[in-house]
């Protein structure tokens, strides 16, 4: 059985839609994640989406800048998406999501409005954080009748809903699956990453000897998957828990590495047939060491490989479907590849895994990729799309 990702749309830092996110994966300077003033005089580089969002009602249970992101990215695939639910009926169309924040940032500013005034914001209502919000606003919005929930397993959530998507038209549960992630900048995973030291006030530098930790982003991707159609194909997942530690990957990237090779396993594939691997790629010292290991022993040296990070900043619950994304365009690129922006300086403790430079090219777009995406609590998880000759 074969799962066509047939329509992307998508939001973040780097690109409001797919052709600017891909004008700003094959350029030669990085754009997208900028300085911005956090708290208590701080500046910290953020993934901000600047681009204008669809308004929701603001008196509406489900209305949240993660459910806006989300309706920006839909509204770039509404005639497919309306196409498909003519095609199957709503009732066979589910909605698989993963995010890590819901409508958390409303209820921040609910809460400083208590603090402020006495009284929470008038428009608040403790449905806008609930973590399965998400799907229940896409499902709501189109009236759809199908499976619709939420994986929230951190920075692999999105990946895993992929995974989920596929698993539901594999079971006969749907016809088509409007699968993905959305996740929006907030106060607490800014402070809770800047507690754990592993946020940078500059661009993030992955693989670099100087890199200090990730920037924050947000982002909103969605696909339409079908057992049919002319897209790009889910191929294979893989999927591992390290069970080492509640933040830190297990250090030699085992887990990592059992994900990369059930994902190529379940594809039908051999390690030599992927053409590229978008990494994590966080910046962290102990992520970037871990997964380059993984990396080296799984594909040795020579496969293009790139984080997208310092265009987008770590989107955390969205970030295993925009790097997707990524991945799903690079089949289509001709052969351009992400480029990997950091500042030179490998690390010499790290196996020197092949990072893509600016303008370097394959000689056609490769038949398949792969994206990693790992997590809190050693939860990983791995994508592999190809495409039809």
């Amino acid at each position: 059985m074969q799962f066509h990702l047939n329509a992307l749309g998508l939001i973040c830092a780097a690109g409001a839609d797919p052709a600017e996110l891909a004008t700003a994966l094959w350029a030669d300077q990085p754009r997208g994640v900028q300085p911005e003033p956090w708290r208590e005089g701080r500046e910290l580089h953020l993934g901000r989406v600047r681009a204008a969002l669809p308004p929701l009602d603001p008196a509406a249970a489900l209305a949240s800048r993660n459910n806006a992101l989300l309706a920006a990215a839909l509204a770039q695939i509404r005639p497919q998406v309306d196409a498909a639910i003519a095609r199957h009926g709503a009732a066979r169309v589910a909605v698989v999501l993963g995010t890590s924040t819901s409508g958390v940032g409303e209820a921040e500013q609910a809460w400083d409005e208590q603090v402020r005034s006495g009284t929470l914001s008038a428009g608040f209502d403790v449905r806008q954080q609930e973590i399965g919000s998400p799907a229940l606003y896409l499902a709501c919005t189109l009236g759809l009748g199908g499976p619709a929930y939420v994986v929230s397993t951190a920075c692999s959530s999105s990946a895993k809903a992929l995974a989920s998507a596929a698993r539901l038209l594999r079971a006969g549960l749907a016809d088509a699956v409007l699968c993905g992630g959305a996740d929006s900048l907030c106060d607490f995973t800014v402070a809770g990453f800047a507690a754990l030291e592993a946020v940078s006030a500059a661009r993030c530098n992955p693989m670099s000897a100087n890199r200090q930790g990730i920037n924050i982003g947000e982002a909103a991707a969605l696909f339409l998957m079908e057992r049919e159609g002319a897209g790009p194909r889910l191929a294979g997942w893989g999927e591992s828990s390290d069970a080492h530690h509640i933040s830190a990957p297990e250090p030699s990237g085992r887990g990592a590495e059992a994900a990369m090779r059930a994902a190529i396993a379940c594809a039908g594939l051999q390690p030599a047939d992927i053409g590229y691997l978008n990494l994590h790629g966080t910046a962290t010292p102990h992520n970037d060491a871990m997964e380059s290991q993984a990396v080296a022993r799984v594909f040795g040296l020579e496969l293009p490989c790139s984080s997208t990070k310092p265009l987008t900043g770590h989107t955390l619950g969205a970030a295993g479907a925009l790097e997707a994304a990524v991945a799903w365009l690079t089949l289509q690129g001709e052969g351009r590849l992400p480029v990997h922006h950091f500042d030179g300086a490998r690390d010499p403790a790290l196996p020197a895994i092949r990072l893509v430079r600016p303008g370097e090219r394959l000689a056609s777009a490769p038949r398949a990729v792969l994206s990693n995406s790992f997590a809190f609590g050693g939860s990983n998880a791995a994508l592999v799309l190809c495409r039809d000759d």
